[in-house]
């Protein structure tokens, strides 16, 4: 079964880096400012995308953050997961190492990990560039509201 694995050195404490992936202006910080909460359910909404991705939060502590895949789109991406593992370094305790992880790809789904894991290394960049200067950069933003 297919797997995209993504390791990298953030220059930011973990709980910084813990923050990004945990809460609303974290996760609109570096991958959608369209984030909503429907209990342990994160909804990712995406520019021109039908309907939101639906991510259900497993586990989100120190060194650990999983969310697993529970809506039907998009279709490639149903019952897959995604693991972020963060570690502290002993000879730097403000920087952070990353390893994320999106597995469980159906048979017949592999076509599509390719351009997931481009799309995955981008908005990686930008989760590390995010915890290291809190500056704001969402991947993807929603377009505003024309005036008529």
């Amino acid at each position: 079964m297919a797997e995209i694995a993504l390791q990298l050195d953030i220059a930011a404490p973990r709980d910084v880096v813990l923050a990004a992936l945990n809460t609303h202006d974290g996760l609109a910080g570096w991958w959608t400012t369209e984030v909503a909460r429907e209990g342990d359910v994160l909804l990712f909404d995406f520019p021109g995308v039908p309907e939101p991705f639906r991510l259900r939060r497993e586990r989100a502590d120190r060194d650990r953050v999983v969310w697993t895949n529970v809506g039907t789109f998009p279709p490639h991406w149903a019952g897959t997961w995604i693991s972020w593992d963060l570690a502290g370094q002993p000879e730097a305790p403000d920087r952070t190492r990353l390893l994320f992880r999106h597995g469980g790809w159906q048979p017949g789904t592999e076509d599509g990990v390719p351009m997931v894991a481009g799309t995955w290394a981008e908005l990686l960049v930008r989760l590390k560039d995010y915890a290291q200067s809190g500056k704001v950069q969402p991947y993807f933003v929603k377009p505003a509201p024309h005036d008529s």
